[in-house]
């Protein structure tokens, strides 16, 4: 039983209304598009990644390959294309993530079932297999891997680590491709397949990690599970260079499983080292089904993890308890992951969190989608303030934007939704102080949507905080700065034409290019450590930025 509180009315409007909408906009083709990851890029815009369905049609601009091919929009602060790309195979091609890499481009991972054809250049191993294409700054692909063994392999996230290489997180059943007879054996002198899965599935599903060094060739290779299901969800390098790995599992304890399960699936945490080896590891939940989407370093080097919970019983002993539903779950940790407090919110009848993000003041950004079921407070009581989203529509889903303090206290939440299927995915704070919720949803023209395009489309909304005042926009930066071999100029207003030099500190002239676009690439792997300067003129102004160049780490 939630507890209730005596509040005035009169409050209620200002906590649920502190964000403006700025502007909606939907993105895809006459099929059906779906919204998986977005992150903000340094340009102040946003990078959009999923998969679609549609051929070229609606603002979509190529065709269709397979059954599913990845799709990346790249747009501007206002929600206008920069590039569109699409990516894909003969089969199914399905992107989960996309992740900024310090070079100014990207790092794509999904699954794939497709055959070597069209843009996929390994044919699939199994069923199903990690997928990774690095793509630059403009867009272009750089390399991609193939990644795989005899059965069901899904990658769900990619980032690049420290040293520049990257890391693989997703799940997989599959075990070592076997022999087939004696006639087909492995030649003695063959070289070893370093895109195969190395060891042997523990049960149904477990946790499977890849490390890549920077040009995407396999360093080494983890699986972690028990004799059940055990899915990776999110995961993320430490600041000890190790990682930690969240997902959900229904697994006793077996196999890598050193605590048996609460209830119907629970939050597994796993600390591995940054070689692999598992340094200690956790079991979060209660009697129901608990389900981990996203987990996090925090500034302080403990933990934030958020899921979702229909557990009956309490979920901790800290706190947690879960109405007639689902409920969103969020758990904070110290740096061994011991419990510190424990939060749930409940906004609908069914509460799916998918994203958490940490502020640079210590709050959290919460989103994901809630499914009405008409809550109305009592006359003369209010409740507790996360349980006051007012909905008239039963089985629909909105996006639900949640921030809290450093105890999990709410600061504010905001609900956006149309009369239809919203399911929000990425809620990202902007370089601008603003916040972009981005999903998928196959409404038509209602409530905060315009319209829309084919079945499903992207659907991006972004708001105003009005407590913060709008950050000013720096003339040109470099970002990042000091870089190692690439670095990129970003301008910060709009120009139709330019051009950027590059000159050492003697003045002497290196590189001198037209700019049209408001995010420049710099390649400085072929100077020596120093410090260069960009010049940029463009029909508005001119400027300069020094950059200091630094040898590897």
């Amino acid at each position: 039983m939630k507890k209730k509180y005596l509040l005035p009315l009169l409050f209620f409007p200002l906590l649920i209304h502190s964000q403006d909408i700025l502007w909606e906009k939907s993105y895809g083709g006459k099929h059906a598009d779906y919204l998986f990851d977005a992150q903000p890029t340094a340009d102040y815009g946003f990078i959009l990644a999923g998969s679609s369905l549609s051929d070229k049609s609606g603002n979509k601009t190529d065709n269709n390959h397979g059954d599913l091919d990845y799709w990346i929009w790249k747009m501007d602060e206002k929600g206008e294309l920069d590039w569109q790309k699409s990516i894909g195979g003969s089969g199914f091609d399905l992107l989960q993530s996309i992740k900024n890499t310090t070079d100014g481009g990207f790092i794509l991972a999904g699954t794939s079932s497709s055959s070597k054809d069209f843009q996929k250049k390994d044919s699939c191993r199994g069923v199903t297999d990690f997928w990774v294409v690095k793509l630059n700054a403009k867009g272009e692909e750089q390399w991609q891997r193939t990644i795989g063994g005899s059965s069901q392999d899904e990658l769900v996230c990619a980032f690049q680590t420290k040293d520049g290489g990257y890391m693989l997180g997703g799940s997989s059943s599959s075990s070592p491709a076997e022999e087939k007879n004696a006639l087909h054996a492995v030649p003695l002198d063959a070289k070893p397949d370093l895109c195969a899965k190395s060891e042997k599935s523990r049960g149904n599903m477990d946790y499977w990690i890849v490390k890549l060094d920077k040009s995407g060739v396999v360093e080494w290779q983890k699986t972690y599970g028990g004799e059940y299901a055990d899915l990776l969800r999110s995961m993320e390098q430490t600041q000890d260079n190790g990682y930690i790995i969240g997902g959900y599992s229904n697994s006793t304890r077996s196999g890598d499983k050193t605590e048996p399960n609460k209830g119907i699936g629970d939050y597994w945490v796993i600390k591995i080292d940054n070689a692999g080896i598992i340094e200690w590891q956790k079991t979060y939940g209660s009697n129901g089904d608990d389900q981990l989407y996203a987990i996090h370093q925090t500034q302080d080097n403990g933990y934030i993890l958020g899921g979702n919970s229909n557990s009956t019983q309490p979920l901790t002993t800290l706190g947690g308890n879960v109405g007639n539903g689902t409920d969103y779950w969020v758990l904070k940790l110290d740096e061994k992951g011991e419990v510190l407090w424990s939060k749930t919110y409940d906004f609908g009848k069914v509460d799916i969190l998918t994203s958490l993000v940490e502020n640079k003041d210590h709050t959290y950004l919460i989103g994901g989608y809630a499914q009405s079921e008409n809550k109305q407070p009592r006359e003369g009581l209010v409740g507790k303030a996360t349980n006051l989203i007012n909905k008239d529509r039963e089985g629909i889903n909105d996006y639900i934007a949640l921030k809290i303090d450093e105890k999990g206290e709410e600061t504010w939440k905001k609900t956006v939704g149309s009369g239809g299927e919203d399911i929000l995915r990425k809620l990202i704070e902007t370089r601008d102080g603003g916040y972009l919720m981005a999903g998928t949803s196959n409404s038509n023209a209602s409530k905060d949507k315009n319209g829309n395009i084919g079945g499903n489309d992207f659907w991006v909304v972004k708001l105003k905080d009005k407590t913060k005042l709008e950050k000013v926009k720096t003339s040109v930066e470099a970002i990042p700065n000091p870089a190692q071999a690439f670095t990129n100029i970003i301008i910060g207003y709009d120009f139709e034409d330019g051009t950027a030099t590059v000159v050492d500190i003697a003045g002497r002239i290196l590189q001198r290019f037209p700019v049209k676009e408001r995010t420049v690439p710099i390649d400085l792997s072929q100077y020596p450590e120093g410090i260069y300067v960009v010049n940029i003129k463009t029909n508005v102004q001119s400027d300069g930025v020094k950059i200091i160049k630094k040898g590897k780490n």
